[in-house]
């Protein structure tokens, strides 16, 4: 068949991509189908062909699929944030899981992995301890009815629209933060929009308000709020950190970054305290890690707990290990182990987080973690000692070429992978196929109606014996059947 663009075809969504869009194919060729869940029967329009694929928009449901769900959120399907919120939780975690599978065969060239079910997230609604809200002078209108502010008004806090730089869909809540970050959303809203000072535009670089950043800590209920700002005004954000803090004990810190820079970037030149000490502190297995308004932290403190006991269970450690962890952050997977292994040296190019790190180990108490600054391609051959397990927790672009390289130069008998790109894990892996044997993989959902999905993957160097998570005693090389334990 010709497939040529705005042409409308009737078809049967069979399968879902990575990246979230329905697959048909037509004739052997793929069309990626946006919003698209398999099972429906849809009527669409070419969008977009290219040599080997085409995309394609919905122009009517016919059929809905059974899996397909009514989505909470009125936004859903507008603002690009919860691509998946049409479809079944269950069925989420299935296609996650397959798109780890797929990855390890077609791109690794990995077959026969033992790739357990997706654990699924605590919450599926209000996990996220971070939410970062634009501000624009170009809002995006859904329709004209839109309740909380006046369409002919140049004022938008909410998220970006997929494909538009300067619009901005107005918005006043968000499902994937605790309902408490809405009324302090609502509010901070009511203030904006009575304010003398401009809503920032992206096109000309004028304004005052760019983005409000709220951080929720689980552990203790407690929030921060961040207000980024052109410029430093005092006498106007002063007047809405009081308002907050009055209204809401549970705020215990109100800051402002200030940024200059063109770049849509929430991290300012300098930052003021407007409320408190400028940091939160939330716990992961029994760690408590302080986190400021520009510190990195998982988004979903529950389902961080469960990706850092799943490294914890691979990593098998006794107590007499040396464990390497490679793109360590702010050191929480380093600081997780530390009770476990008779050392931890952790390797990071960012040096504010390997300050942190530091800083949360002296919190904790922990004094056998050693942080390494700089390039790990650079640092990693300065370390004096040989590494018995190895955690590689890298971007999503995943290791460096050379970092692999030195990796199995220096071959230590376990590697505990923290993925949350699979393609760049199956990439990955796929160079270390010839010197370790990938013994399971365990997929972690943290980001419930997204696409994203993190995965634990553990790899023993072929020949050698360890320690098997599962039964929790030292195993012998010959115990490894086709790199499983078999027990």
């Amino acid at each position: 068949m010709d497939i040529r663009k705005n042409q409308l075809l009737e078809v049967d969504i069979s399968d879902v991509a990575y990246g979230g869009k329905g697959i048909v194919r037509i004739e052997g060729f793929a069309v990626f189908v946006d919003k698209a869940v398999p099972g429906d029967k849809v009527r669409i329009a070419i969008t977009r062909k290219k040599k080997n694929y085409a995309e394609a928009r919905i122009v009517e449901l016919l059929k809905p699929s059974a899996d397909r769900i009514s989505a909470p959120c009125p936004h859903s399907g507008v603002c690009g944030g919860c691509k998946w919120q049409f479809l079944d939780y269950g069925r989420q975690l299935a296609y996650k899981r397959q798109h780890v599978v797929d990855s390890l065969a077609h791109i690794g060239l990995i077959q026969d992995v033992t790739v357990h079910p997706t654990l699924a997230s605590e919450l599926c609604f209000g996990y996220r301890n971070k939410v970062e809200f634009t501000c624009s002078d170009s809002p995006w209108r859904v329709s004209k009815d839109m309740p909380f502010s006046d369409p002919g008004t140049p004022f938008a806090l909410g998220f970006h629209v997929p494909g538009v730089f300067h619009k901005v869909l107005d918005l006043e809540s968000c499902l994937l933060q605790p309902d408490m970050g809405n009324l302090i959303l609502g509010d901070i809203r009511r203030y904006l929009q009575t304010s003398d000072l401009p809503m920032y535009c992206p096109r000309t670089h004028q304004g005052f308000w760019r983005f409000v950043m709220l951080r929720h800590s689980v552990a203790h209920d407690h929030w921060l709020v961040n207000l980024i700002t052109a410029a430093e005004n005092r006498s106007a954000v002063q007047p809405l950190a009081d308002i907050l803090t009055d209204r809401y004990p549970q705020i215990i810190s109100v800051v402002n970054n200030i940024t200059a820079k063109k770049a849509a970037i929430s991290v300012g030149e300098n930052e003021i305290r407007f409320f408190g000490n400028g940091h939160l502190t939330d716990r992961i297995c029994g760690f408590e890690f302080d986190i400021s308004a520009n510190s990195f932290f998982q988004t979903n403190s529950r389902g961080a707990e469960t990706l850092y006991r799943t490294v914890m269970d691979y990593a098998g450690l006794t107590g007499t290990e040396t464990v390497f962890d490679l793109y360590c952050g702010t050191g929480t997977i380093a600081i997780c182990l530390s009770k476990a292994a008779r050392q931890v040296l952790g390797f990071e190019i960012v040096g504010a987080a390997v300050s942190d790190a530091e800083k949360n180990c002296r919190k904790n108490g922990v004094s056998n973690c050693t942080f390494f600054r700089g390039d790990i391609k650079d640092r990693l051959s300065e370390a004096a000692q040989p590494s018995d397990v190895m955690i590689i927790d890298p971007p999503r672009d995943g290791m460096h070429k050379s970092v692999v390289q030195q990796v199995l130069q220096m071959q230590p008998e376990r590697i505990v992978y923290v993925s949350c790109n699979p393609a760049t894990l199956a990439r990955d892996l796929g160079m270390m196929k010839d010197v370790y044997q990938v013994v399971e993989v365990q997929p972690v959902d943290m980001f419930p109606h997204t696409f994203h999905i993190e995965s634990v993957a553990w790899l023993q160097k072929k020949g050698a014996g360890g320690r098997c998570p599962g039964a929790g005693k030292e195993i012998l090389p010959s115990s490894f059947i086709d790199g499983r334990c078999s027990c």
